[in-house]
């Protein structure tokens, strides 16, 4: 099983119309509602390549009650599967299959869950994001939010700590919740931003999984390489770097590898860094290369930006682009 956790979640609202104008009104042509936050993105399409997930984090109100109801009604489709563990991705065709169960195991909190609102222009291809807060989480919600993770972490083989805090949880929680992995003995995933990823950074996570613009943040530099070296010196064992359509740079104890898509794409990339995380994971617990890890993640995220759905990813093309994935290693290897 493989824990997922969202402080944050979201009903995910997407609106799609011809033309995004500003100062105008706008008739929307197509509209999905879906429960979010990173966490439940990553868990969607662990489910899809056939890994059982349990999601765990903070859900409450109105809005919390009808991501929960769109939470029990997953999946819905089928969808690709894994392929035997400890297989190469690149060589192994992805058999249909049914998607494997998403457990809830959310806290329930007295506030109201935040919506995100993505307005999607058709004419370009480009998004406008929107995002609410969250609720406000006191103290005794947070406990009991510990309390479930704890339990929880008894029987995950990976965790993944994803996304924004919400009011009210201070911005060491998730240096907390790597630190209670690792005396677990889980291994753990952070992809967060700004101070918690400082924080959470120097409780040594397994891997942390920031874009561009989060690593420079982190580390001042905009340089891939030199700013990826620098995140893994501040504590994480390896920094896997999302460069956009350039595809993932990965700097590991075990070696340094840069994997890049056959070909740029157009899209809608919301979701394409979760489904970068859900490959990573799903290949640490099937035993892959990490060769194979960075084909799988890059397809997928790929997959993701052409997928007409934000946050969903092509099937199609997930299975097409695996194949032609390249991934290039650099010397020497990190150490």
């Amino acid at each position: 099983m493989i824990l997922t956790v969202t402080l944050n979640t979201a009903l995910d609202l997407t609106y799609g119309v011809p033309e995004l104008v500003p100062h105008a009104s706008h008739r929307v042509s197509e509209m999905s509602e879906r429960p979010g936050g990173k966490g439940l993105n990553v868990a969607r399409v662990l489910s899809a390549l056939g890994h059982e997930t349990v999601v765990t984090g903070f859900a409450g109100g109105s809005t919390g009650a009808v991501l929960r109801e769109l939470l029990a009604g997953l999946p819905a489709t089928d969808a690709p599967g894994p392929g035997a563990p400890g297989t190469s991705p690149a060589s192994a065709t992805p058999a249909p299959t049914t998607p494997a169960p998403i457990t809830d195991a959310l806290v329930t909190v007295a506030g109201n869950t935040r919506r995100t609102i993505a307005v999607v222009d058709r004419a370009t291809g480009d998004t406008t994001q929107l995002n609410e807060p969250g609720p406000l989480v006191t103290a005794d919600e947070w406990t009991a939010l510990l309390g479930r993770y704890e339990e929880l972490l008894a029987g995950a083989d990976a965790v993944a700590l994803c996304g924004s805090l919400p009011p009210g949880i201070h911005v060491g929680a998730y240096a907390e919740l790597v630190r209670a992995a690792r005396a677990a003995g889980v291994p753990v995933l952070l992809d967060t931003s700004g101070e918690p990823l400082r924080r959470g950074i120097a409780a040594r996570p397994d891997l942390i999984k920031p874009n561009a613009d989060e690593l420079a943040q982190l580390t001042g530099s905009r340089e891939p390489m030199r700013a990826t070296r620098d995140a893994r010196r501040r504590g994480a064992h390896g920094v896997i770097a999302s460069l956009g359509p350039d595809g993932m740079l990965a700097v590991t104890p075990d070696g340094i590898w840069q994997a890049a898509p056959p070909a740029r794409v157009l899209g809608n990339p919301t979701g394409a860094g979760d489904s970068a995380v859900a490959g990573l994971l799903s290949g640490l617990v099937e035993g892959l290369s990490w060769p194979d890890r960075l084909r799988r993640a890059v397809a997928l995220s790929t997959a993701t930006v052409l997928s007409p759905t934000a946050g969903d990813f092509d099937r199609a093309a997930y299975e097409e682009l695996l194949p032609r994935v390249g991934v290039e290693e650099h010397t020497p290897a990190a150490r």
